[in-house]
């Protein structure tokens, strides 16, 4: 069963940027659309972005719109989220999985913390 390992989490001021990464291991990605969720403390965890890669097809929340960026390698089966302008609201925990989460793909995701 193929494994997701987000990494490239860190702590950045606001306006600074980071690029997550979320690798396969041992195997493709479980599926076409990918996508990116984060979950802020005391809240729950939300949809950031996904990915058709067949299609070429992106989407995102509307609070990253313009400043987070998805994209996929299949050759290496890894997954990022470029992100740019951060805002403290940014700070959370971020995860990979299918865009209809599957429980069996969430891994310990990777934290991002912005601060002012």
């Amino acid at each position: 069963q193929v494994q997701l390992v987000e990494s490239r989490g860190g702590s950045v001021q606001a306006g600074g940027s980071l690029r997550l990464s979320c690798e396969a291991s041992g195997r493709t990605f479980p599926s076409n659309v990918m996508g990116w969720f984060r979950q802020a403390p005391g809240k729950e965890r939300e949809l950031v972005a996904t990915i058709n890669w067949r299609v070429g097809a992106t989407y995102y929340t509307e609070s990253v719109q313009g400043r987070f960026t998805i994209s996929r390698d299949n050759a290496k089966n890894t997954l990022y989220l470029q992100m740019t302008s951060l805002k403290p609201e940014d700070t959370a925990v971020y995860y990979c999985n299918t865009n209809r989460p599957d429980p069996r793909y969430w891994g310990r995701g990777t934290q991002v913390t912005v601060s002012s």
